[in-house]
């Protein structure tokens, strides 16, 4: 009987030595064959990633500590890019920036890898975006829409809700089949634990997952996690034909660190002190976004990155970068938070470059011209504040444009769906709101969807099927609209 022999591939292992550290940079030589993003592996259990080269050294930056690494100590390459875990089984999980559980549930079985620093689908393998990713977020779904395969940029101040927005879009994907990813960069784990709990109160964990490299995590895992985050995204775009949502928060602390590190290794500054390839860097993770052919499985990644701004100042070398390579932004002001308009999304400033194309048939009748609206009447209330009086037809241009202004704010962590927003709009384009009062228009609202969804549910779900206002759709409404009346004081 003949025996059956399993031959192991051989692995080649080349050998080098540490000459210097610098805090997680370490300096060393005898790996004469390597590549950047190759995996080093260090004698105390270290490991680290090739980032660059100089005259004498190879540079590694340390992304999972061991043992203290100091000047002598040995390490070995395997000749391999650096990869992380990537499966289902990450789904509910918080993971750190090397994607290792840090939750305390155990460790994650999986039989795949995937490289951190993969390619950007190609243009023949993509498909122009034509679905609308649903937000939630009024202000967003009506005026500046998301679609499956964006990349759609938040950008304001310190403390003005632009983690909320992104949230608050997470929340709205319950039970849409959409795989949601939080990575937080640089935040601090308080931040980090509010995001946690309201995930866990909202059973968010069972669609998605969370990379967390906080401000105490390493330089490297805080560098490498919105890689990761990708890369756990990638595989249910490529391998299950999935929708992915991924959140960065934020990529200006992500600048930091890459910045800390170029300082230790020692490359040219520039503008703002960050090194030349700082554009690079980031364009190589939002490109890996984007909405697949159907020959490639259909699916999508959207990216909603997060960035801060000092002062309002959008001018800033980070904002403008990555303003310049996402397909639009959505600005949030420190004078509207203050105000109490909230989310406070400034509308001048905000653009969406997909377009009301990804938009419900029906959204896009009823807020093409909301946008316009909207800005004439801040306009106007601008101009009246400095006059003791107004003629009764500009006073009802104003109380109309503080109605649409109540229709836009939204209380946090409750998601508006687009079938809500979609009645609402027609309420007002159809004279039904003409008499109601801006502080009435929350109750208006509730006390609209809960009529309708009582009276005649089908009108909601036909509306949801079609995606736009037929004839029947409309007498529909009309019905359930002159029923309810209009509530005034």
């Amino acid at each position: 009987m003949a025996m059956a022999f399993k031959i192991s591939p051989l692995q080649v292992k080349e050998y080098g030595v540490v000459a210097e550290i610098k805090q997680d940079i370490a300096h060393v030589t005898g790996l004469t064959n390597c590549m950047n993003g190759q995996l080093v592996h260090f004698e105390g259990g270290s490991q680290g990633t090739l980032v660059g080269f100089d005259g004498t050294y190879e540079l590694v930056m340390i992304v999972k500590e061991g043992a203290k690494i100091k000047p002598g100590d040995k390490l070995y390459s395997t000749i391999e890019v650096c990869t992380v875990p990537v499966g289902e089984q990450f789904l509910g999980r918080m993971v750190n920036g090397l994607a290792e559980p840090i939750d305390g549930m155990g460790p994650i079985k999986c039989c795949k890898r995937a490289p951190i620093f993969s390619d950007a689908p190609g243009v023949l393998e993509r498909t122009p975006l034509q679905e609308s990713l649903e937000t939630g977020v009024k202000i967003v779904d009506m005026m500046n829409p998301v679609g499956k395969g964006q990349r759609q940029l938040i950008l304001g101040d310190r403390v003005t809700g632009k983690t909320t927005i992104a949230t608050d879009a997470i929340l709205n994907q319950k039970g849409k089949g959409v795989i949601c990813i939080y990575c937080c960069i640089g935040k601090a784990e308080a931040s980090l634990n509010k995001v946690i709990d309201l995930f866990r109160e909202h059973d968010v964990m069972s669609y998605g997952i969370v990379v967390s490299a906080t401000a105490s995590s390493s330089v490297g895992q805080q560098y490498l996690a919105p890689y990761v985050a990708a890369s756990l995204g990638e595989y249910f775009m490529y391998e299950k034909g999935r929708d992915v949502f991924v959140v960065f928060d934020d990529l200006t602390k992500h600048a930091w660190v890459y910045r800390q590190m170029s300082l230790l290794l020692e490359r040219s500054p520039g503008r703002d002190a960050y090194p030349g390839d700082i554009f690079y860097l980031h364009s190589q993770l939002v490109e890996r976004a984007g909405k697949l052919r159907p020959e490639r499985g259909s699916g999508s990644m959207t990216f909603l990155p997060v960035v801060e701004t000092v002062q309002g100042d959008v001018t800033g070398y980070i904002p403008t970068n990555i303003i310049s390579m996402t397909d639009g932004q959505l600005y949030v002001s420190t004078p509207l938070f203050s105000e109490g308009f909230k989310p406070a999304i400034d509308i001048g400033l905000s653009v969406s470059r997909i377009g009301s194309k990804v938009q419900w048939p029906a959204m896009r009748k009823l807020a093409g011209i909301l946008r316009l609206e909207y800005i004439q009447f801040k306009e106007l209330e601008k101009l009246t504040r400095i006059k003791a009086g107004v003629s009764e037809a500009v006073e009802k241009r104003l109380m109309k444009g503080r109605v649409v202004a109540a229709i836009l704010k939204q209380d946090k962590d409750q998601p508006v769906p687009i079938v809500e927003q979609v009645i609402l709009l027609y309420a007002l384009a159809n004279g039904f709101m003409d008499r109601l009062l801006p502080e009435l228009v929350l109750a208006y609202q509730a006390g609209l969807v809960k009529k309708i969804k009582r009276d005649n549910p089908g009108l909601i779900d036909a509306l949801i099927e079609k995606k736009d206002l037929t004839d029947e759709i409309k007498e529909g409404l009309h019905e359930q609209l002159t029923a309810y009346g209009a509530i005034t004081l």
